[in-house]
């Protein structure tokens, strides 16, 4: 996971972006959440703290994750607002020392797609997690399910800077194969497997979609450290792509994903061979 890149302009871009960003996701908040145990909760990948709110305010203990320090900072800033207590540590939730057994469950929100290792991370988010605890976590499909996602890419094809991951490197489509996803929660212990396709309908208001691309996404990292000059230039490309998602007043858009679902066993082979 690059803390660099979190702490810089993908973490501002995520901050900026809130108000959008909450609007789009909220739905993943109920879809997470139900049924859930209400005990010791760890959000991976909290970012600025929506699904972690939403856990605290169905009287769970909630401990969010994230590496990026101004995420965590609006994110601390939103608990206060809402007088809601939850604890948040700033690291990598693949690699940070977790008390073992510390959680009832483990869920993310588009927070699991950047281990450099997912095997260790799963696993280690496994140890984390008491024997019949609960993990659950949104990962999106394909990019071409997605293309929302991908519209500013193809209208900026030769913005400068722009760092687009390759096929199954970390990033947002590092877990679009399901097959992928099942052999890495198998081999990193997790049981009860279970991933389902999810469509989900997102929507936010028209008026928070330019200063939406202006920061987020691969497009809207190059442009934080572009000119004026091309910032303008290449807003000029990129905002008409997305026509085809606005609608009386909303952006509208599918999202194309996987809920996946594990629990920890009481015993896990590898774990007692490595002791």
């Amino acid at each position: 996971m690059d803390a660099r890149m979190w702490n810089g302009v993908a973490g501002q871009g995520w901050v900026a972006a809130q108000t959008a960003l909450d609007q789009m996701y909220a739905p993943f908040d109920g879809l997470l959440t139900a049924d859930l145990p209400v005990g010791r909760i760890l959000d991976v990948g909290c970012g600025t703290g929506s699904t972690s709110l939403a856990l605290a305010r169905r009287g769970a203990q909630v401990t969010g994750i994230d590496p990026s320090a101004p995420m965590l900072a609006a994110a601390r800033a939103r608990m206060a607002r809402d007088g809601a207590a939850v604890e948040f540590i700033q690291a990598d939730a693949g690699t940070h020392a977790f008390a073992p057994g510390r959680f009832d469950a483990v869920v993310s929100r588009f927070g699991v797609m950047f281990f450099a290792d997912p095997v260790a991370a799963f696993a280690n988010l496994r140890r984390a997690t008491r024997p019949g605890g609960w993990l659950r976590f949104a990962a999106w499909r394909d990019a071409a399910e997605n293309p929302f996602l991908t519209a500013a890419e193809r209208a900026a094809p030769l913005l400068p800077g722009l760092a687009i991951p390759a096929p199954g490197e970390p990033g947002p489509f590092a877990l679009a194969d399901r097959d992928r996803i099942f052999s890495i929660l198998k081999e990193s212990g997790w049981a009860a497997i279970d991933i389902a396709p999810i469509d989900v309908a997102c929507h936010f208001a028209e008026a928070e979609l330019a200063p939406y691309l202006a920061v987020m996404g691969p497009v809207g990292r190059a442009l934080q450290q572009a000119d004026d000059q091309t910032r303008m230039r290449v807003m000029e490309d990129v905002r008409p792509a997305f026509d085809g998602f606005v609608r009386d007043g909303e952006v509208r858009f599918t999202a194309a994903c996987w809920m996946a679902n594990g629990l920890a066993p009481s015993v896990f082979a590898k774990d007692a061979a490595d002791a």
